[in-house]
């Protein structure tokens, strides 16, 4: 008989997670025999050796909010594109049984974004400062956009939402929301910035999937700005990960 390969999802309040369903609906048409995957849904960080020792048969995990920062002291090694962006969405378990970090959200953002560029695209504003909002960072990095992030306080590259207006919108062409805000069932709330300055010439583009269409991308359209939706990258970032478990 094959041996049992189990996968998984760590984070908080996770019911509603794209993973599970993905992975499942992924293992049946692919014919993988004795593959699961399973949401390990926990209340603080420090429960999550508990997930290790009690599933030996774990050969890869995902990461979601809000340990994609804090998991990693718990991790052994780290990829070189994790350890530079800080954040990690997927666990590898080595042969030796050793715990490896990747980072697999940036690469899923950055060709979910490159098909709907322009030459204009040329600057970024970021909506939040937690461990998506350092992959889109990244990968922005990568694409030769620049970008400042939105937050609640200001610091040296953040500024606060109430510092959004007109002007922002003109030097920024291209805004992502890595906030929850908008997240089902929660979808009557979106970021506080003025809307009324979104046009043609911008993207809005959402990390959340669900709803499939956010008040934030909503808003925006209405404005006339191209709109993109998490669902794309969520797909690129679990294929990728799937790759990094089977290597």
């Amino acid at each position: 008989m094959a041996s049992k390969k189990q996968y998984g999802l760590v984070g908080r309040n996770i019911s509603y997670s794209f993973s599970k369903a993905y992975f499942a609906e992924k293992f049946e048409r692919e014919n993988y025999k004795n593959h699961t995957y399973e949401n390990f849904d926990i209340q603080e960080i420090f429960e999550f050796p508990g997930i290790l020792k009690n599933n030996p048969d774990l050969k890869g995990l995902n990461v979601t909010i809000p340990y994609k920062e804090v998991v990693i002291p718990f991790l052994d090694k780290m990829s070189k594109n994790a350890l530079k962006i800080g954040a990690v969405n997927t666990i590898k378990f080595t042969s030796s049984g050793k715990t490896k970090g990747y980072n697999t959200d940036f690469y899923g953002f950055k060709k979910s974004l490159q098909p709907i560029l322009k030459p204009h695209h040329q600057k970024a504003l970021i909506l939040g400062t937690g461990g998506a909002s350092k992959a889109v960072a990244y990968a922005l990095r990568l694409l030769g956009i620049t970008y400042i992030f939105a937050s609640r306080e200001a610091s040296e590259k953040t500024i606060t939402y109430e510092q959004i207006h007109a002007s922002t919108f003109e030097e920024y062409q291209i805004i992502i929301n890595c906030t929850p805000l908008g997240t089902s069932p929660n979808v009557e709330v979106c970021p506080a910035i003025p809307y009324q300055y979104f046009s043609e010439k911008h993207i809005a583009y959402d990390l959340i999937y669900n709803p499939e269409e956010t008040l934030f991308l909503k808003k925006a359209k209405e404005n006339g700005a191209v709109t993109k939706n998490g669902h794309e990258m969520l797909v690129f970032q679990a294929e990728k990960a799937w790759k990094i478990w089977n290597k």
